[in-house]
């Protein structure tokens, strides 16, 4: 009889530790950029964007990783992968970042140019660049930076200020134009 409640026990345990196994995955929206909503118009260089694109990429890698994939590191991720491929389509650790997480894969921490800190700031900054040059994309993309700043770093009080009065002036942006591009956006 003892035998029989310890193989109970351990069934019992096994099915708990399976059902906790399966809640900790998660659901990955896999942004699919087709045809970038920015042009060569748009007031970043080639080199620019894939650098952006690699280290936007490695910041929602590490985001996913450091926060165990939670739902809120899930869709700040999904917004700046999404970011990086409207950028970079074709940018290496943007792809192998979003393929994994489709997989259900918690990609392992990468070492970065950037801290989220500091990332942040040339955000903002390069940001403040670009609604200063004409054209609808710099605008565009100017508010995607703004927010983005704020967001990688609440305690940038520059940073949120910005994003504050822009989302009080002009909304928040349409971040849905970036992780689900439709196909009558700009192509490059």
């Amino acid at each position: 009889m003892r035998r029989f409640w310890q193989v109970t026990v351990l069934f019992y345990l096994a099915v708990v530790m399976a059902r906790g196994e399966a809640a900790a995955a998660f659901r990955w929206d896999a942004p699919e950029v087709k045809v970038s909503i920015f042009s060569n118009q748009l007031g970043l260089m080639a080199p620019e964007r894939e650098d952006y694109a690699t280290n936007l990429a490695i910041l929602a890698s590490n985001h996913v990783a450091e926060m165990k994939a939670t739902p809120t590191a899930i869709a700040a991720a999904r917004r700046m992968i999404g970011l990086a491929l409207q950028l970079s389509p074709r940018n290496k650790r943007a792809v192998v970042t979003n393929f994994q997480l489709k997989k259900g894969i918690v990609p392992e921490r990468v070492d970065g140019n950037y801290t989220r800190q500091s990332f942040a700031k040339l955000a903002l900054t390069r940001g403040q660049l670009l609604e200063k040059q004409a054209g609808a994309e710099n605008q565009t993309l100017a508010r995607y930076f703004t927010q983005l700043a704020a967001e990688l770093d609440p305690t940038n009080e520059d940073a949120v200020y910005a994003s504050e009065v822009q989302r009080l002036d002009q909304g928040p942006p349409d971040w849905a134009a970036i992780t689900d591009p439709k196909e009558k956006f700009i192509k490059p």
